[in-house]
């Protein structure tokens, strides 16, 4: 069977191009054959980074554009080595008229693919709407990236969510926004396509490790002084080196030492090694929890359910930090045989609903 996949994989951020690796790998371990449609969005297009970072601050593009081009070197060639893409590129819905394919199953991937917020609108392509609607199609852990929708979004959006055949989305609250909002019955919670896959599969691309001391791994994707505070007074009080996995070039000068930008398997071998993840991304936490490493997690102001969803199914919710002086957050420690156990479990809800969906195809 031939799948094409549509999803974020073309946004600069670790996480976004690890959830579509492990999509596609997973779908190939049933023998099927995948192919990434390679949408790009209109913010994401390589002319467009310095404008979409910067405005039109001179002073900013000229600090920013170091960063951009390590980002197109990391990014690209990771996608390029990993991804099987399709030759054409797609970013607006005209775009999608020339669109080909023989593939004979569809699939809305990971990632916050129908948060309109993080995407600037409704993005149309992304619901397949350059589809007909006798192709069958199926959402992967897809995500709202939020908790209650509007009433244009459900509007706008309400017919194309119709023609699934099938749904499956990474937070519990995108279960509610189906359920009731949608009046989509059959939603089900899934998890993230990164801890579909096993410690074990990551395992596989670890690098060498940069690190020679013991050490806790900051990943902040939003600036805070309060944390960076935490994150140096935490390492100090537990004896470690304090790292920093930076992603852009000009956080060299913020706590800790520097990685800076490195390649994306990096990212793996990074949390795997470390003591404690302190981080406010969903990435950074579930692949700490998946490699059975410490996660300390600060919700960010926008789209904290993520981590809050997964803290609260593996039972974790004592790895949230709810306040920047709470140093005894290092005692309340984590049951990570439980963690694999509801790993594992999920993963055969995944298996479970993969199957049915490959097997109806075939019909």
């Amino acid at each position: 069977m031939k799948i094409d996949l549509i999803t974020l994989h073309a946004i600069k951020n670790y996480g976004s191009v690890l959830q579509t690796l492990a999509t596609q790998e997973k779908f190939k371990e049933y023998g099927h054959e995948v192919r990434v449609i390679n949408f790009i969005r209109e913010d994401a297009l390589e002319e467009n980074l310095l404008k979409t970072w910067c405005g039109d601050n001179l002073v900013k593009k000229i600090i920013m554009f170091p960063t951009i081009l390590r980002w197109k070197k990391v990014f690209n060639n990771f996608l390029k080595d990993n991804i099987n893409l399709t030759e054409e590129s797609y970013t607006y819905e005209d775009d999608f008229k020339f669109f080909e394919s023989d593939a004979d199953l569809f699939c809305t991937g990971s990632d916050q693919v129908w948060n309109t917020k993080w995407n600037n609108g409704i993005i149309r392509p992304l619901y397949f709407s350059f589809l007909d609607s006798s192709k069958k199609r199926f959402a992967y852990a897809s995500s709202f990236g939020k908790s209650r929708l509007e009433e244009w979004e459900i509007s706008e959006t309400k017919e194309l969510i119709e023609k699934y055949e099938a749904i499956a989305v990474r937070e519990d609250t995108a279960v509610s926004i189906l359920q009731e909002q949608y009046e989509y019955k059959e939603a089900l919670q899934i998890v993230d396509p990164t801890l579909v896959m096993p410690g074990s599969f990551w395992r596989k691309y670890s690098t060498q490790s940069k690190i020679k001391e013991k050490y806790v791994l900051i990943y902040n994707l939003n600036r805070s002084k309060d944390f960076d505070k935490f994150a140096v007074n935490f390492a100090k009080k537990q004896g470690l080196k304090l790292v920093r996995f930076c992603t852009r070039y000009d956080q060299i000068f913020r706590a800790g030492k520097s990685i800076l930008i490195p390649e994306i398997y990096d990212f793996i071998t990074l949390i795997d090694n470390a003591e404690y993840v302190i981080t406010d991304s969903f990435h950074a936490t579930a692949f700490s929890l998946n490699l059975n490493t410490r996660p300390i997690c600060i919700y960010p102001k926008e789209y904290g359910g993520r981590i809050s969803s997964i803290l609260k199914l593996t039972e974790t919710e004592q790895c949230h930090l709810r306040n920047y002086d709470d140093f005894d957050i290092v005692n309340r420690s984590v049951d990570f045989d439980k963690v694999n156990r509801i790993f594992n479990q999920e993963r055969e809800k995944v298996d479970g609903y993969l199957k049915n969906i490959f097997k109806s195809c075939e019909k």
